[in-house]
């Protein structure tokens, strides 16, 4: 059977969707090759049709991550009145279901320790998709001047994982709300 000519791409972006989803809900050893090639219904040894290699497959699936929740926060940055649009990035990034449904998430609070410990031919890439990340979402951050919002970038988001990650940490909704809170709260009136 011959398919179209845009299949092959059309099956590589669904591995990778699959993957970015698998990675940031399970890790990054999480994600089995047999595992999500079994799910986008090919087998193991059709995963070299596509990467050349693990590691290929992970940075690939880090990079729709970084694009999947850029994609979101700045479309909702979008929508605010002007001068406003770090504040609803801060809304969405600290919500329940950000915190409930780590696979749909920043992969940062997900991934930050296995990141830090990658070797160094991936730190490089993973390094390139923070930048651009940045760069995504500084024009919304508060400030004058581009030092000062990249310094408030800085701010708010190690801000807002830290307290992503302790509030999955917690077993329930209203504790892991109260975190998640607490930290809007605190960012929204700082600047």
């Amino acid at each position: 059977m011959r398919y179209p000519p845009e299949h092959k791409s059309q099956v590589h972006q669904k591995i990778i969707q699959d993957a970015s989803r698998r990675v940031r809900n399970e890790g990054l050893n999480g994600a089995a090759v047999a595992t999500i090639m079994r799910d986008t219904g090919l087998t193991h040894g059709g995963f070299y049709k596509h990467f050349a290699s693990k590691q290929e497959l992970l940075l690939e699936s880090l990079h729709e991550a970084f694009r999947e929740i850029g994609d979101t926060l700045v479309a909702a940055a979008q929508q605010a009145p002007p001068g406003e649009g770090w504040r609803a990035i801060v809304k969405t990034y600290l919500s329940l279901e950000y915190c409930d449904h780590a696979e749909r998430g920043c992969p940062l609070p997900a991934l930050a320790p296995e990141l830090a410990r990658v070797d160094r031919s991936m730190r490089g890439a993973v390094v390139g998709e923070l930048v651009s990340y940045r760069d995504r979402l500084l024009p919304f951050m508060p400030g004058a001047r581009p030092a000062e919002r990249e310094r408030n970038f800085y701010a708010i988001i190690s801000t807002m994982m830290g307290a992503v990650e302790l509030a999955r940490i917690l077993p329930h909704p209203e504790a892991q709300e109260k975190v998640l809170a607490s930290a809007r709260d605190f960012l929204l009136q700082s600047f």
